[in-house]
């Protein structure tokens, strides 16, 4: 017997029971996945279930499925209230989580997200020059205004990140430091504008920079949910290049990948999902920062499956929050802001001390 045919007979076995264990591997983490999509849905109905307004657990799947059965004011609490409600918490978490995800694998850095890197920031901006300068466009109804500005100017913020990224002559940390300099910038600008508002132009922008889920309609969720729709099957489609450059750019580059390439798309898909999602419901924090570190807890930093579970890590964590902003005061909806701030600060907290190592 050949020392070739020794090798083979010997390597077979170790081979054979890593592919196994390659195969329980990729099983658990789809039965993760599977697990959070699952946990998504019960959150939904939890959040469908809960509100001001006493209805029983029977009259709200009846407004949803037998609206012939109540009043009519019963069916449009249930249809025009807290079914949009619900389904933007559900939209929101998916857009910021997965783009928190993206955005701290192609800066390599675990603190970026949206509202670390200065996209929320900007889109307070925005919605401040329209609610207390006034500025419009024209052919644009009121109702669109805030939206649209807030999306302009975060979507600016993002083109700006993008533009740095693709300098050579500034790297992942600068990119990192010049979005913190953005943080500071429109907050300060936003400061600026909060000082010579009217009282009333002042409680709006306050309360809009709070975050609620209250302003949803069932145009702009068919707005998400299509940028959502859109972006996903080009983040997956980029999976095994980003799994591949968390290994490091050389590395990367060794694979063939064209990393300024992956970056400049990757912070396209952020942009949009960002400064949607805030566009809408106004700054909410820590969602696009946790979610991606809880699920990469689970599954690992393969690609394939930490985009898909951080999309529906944040879906649940957003969901649970609205649920909550109805709970914590009896006959009063929090803005959700505030919830996923208390939550997020300690549930962040909880995951630096902890210091898993890596899946």
């Amino acid at each position: 017997m050949t020392a070739e045919a020794v090798s083979d007979r010997g390597a077979g076995p170790g081979r054979a029971a890593a592919l196994l264990a390659y195969r329980r591997a990729m099983m658990r983490r789809s039965l993760i996945v599977a697990g959070l999509g699952l946990l998504c849905l019960l959150a939904f109905a939890l959040d469908i279930s809960t509100g001001p307004s006493a209805l029983p657990l029977r009259d709200v799947w009846a407004g949803l499925f037998s609206p012939e059965r109540l009043t009519t004011p019963q069916v449009t609490i249930i249809r025009d209230v807290r079914l949009p409600y619900a389904l933007m918490a559900i939209l929101v978490g998916a857009a910021l989580s997965l783009a928190g995800a993206e955005m701290q694998t192609i800066l390599n850095n675990p603190l970026a997200s949206p509202f670390t890197l200065g996209v929320s920031s900007a889109a307070s901006f925005g919605a401040a020059l329209a609610i207390v300068l006034g500025l419009s466009l024209p052919f644009v109804s009121a109702d669109w205004m805030v939206p649209i500005n807030a999306f302009l100017c975060a979507f600016l913020s993002v083109l700006l990140l993008e533009a740095l990224a693709r300098s050579r002559a500034a790297g992942v940390e600068g990119v990192v430091l010049f979005g913190i300099a953005l943080v500071f910038t429109f907050n300060a600008l936003v400061a600026l504008i909060q000082f010579v508002a009217s009282q009333e132009a002042l409680s709006q922008l306050v309360f809009w920079s709070m975050g609620s889920l209250g302003r949803a309609t069932w145009g702009n969720l068919a707005v998400l949910a299509v940028v959502v729709a859109l972006v996903l099957p080009f983040s997956m489609r980029a999976a095994n290049a980003m799994t591949a450059l968390r290994l490091g750019e050389d590395r990367a580059r060794s694979f063939g990948i064209d990393v300024a390439r992956l970056r400049l798309a990757s912070l396209l898909r952020i942009s949009a999902l960002a400064a949607t999602a805030v566009a809408f419901v106004g700054t909410i924090g820590f969602i696009g920062l946790v979610g991606p570190h809880i699920a990469r807890l689970m599954v690992g930093e393969d690609h394939r499956f930490l985009l898909p579970a951080s999309l529906l890590t944040g879906a649940l964590i957003m969901s649970l929050a609205s649920v909550a902003s109805k709970l914590m005061v009896p006959g009063i909806v929090l803005p959700v802001g505030i919830v996923t701030s208390m939550i997020g600060v300690p549930v962040f907290l909880i995951l630096i001390l902890r210091r898993p190592e890596r899946v």
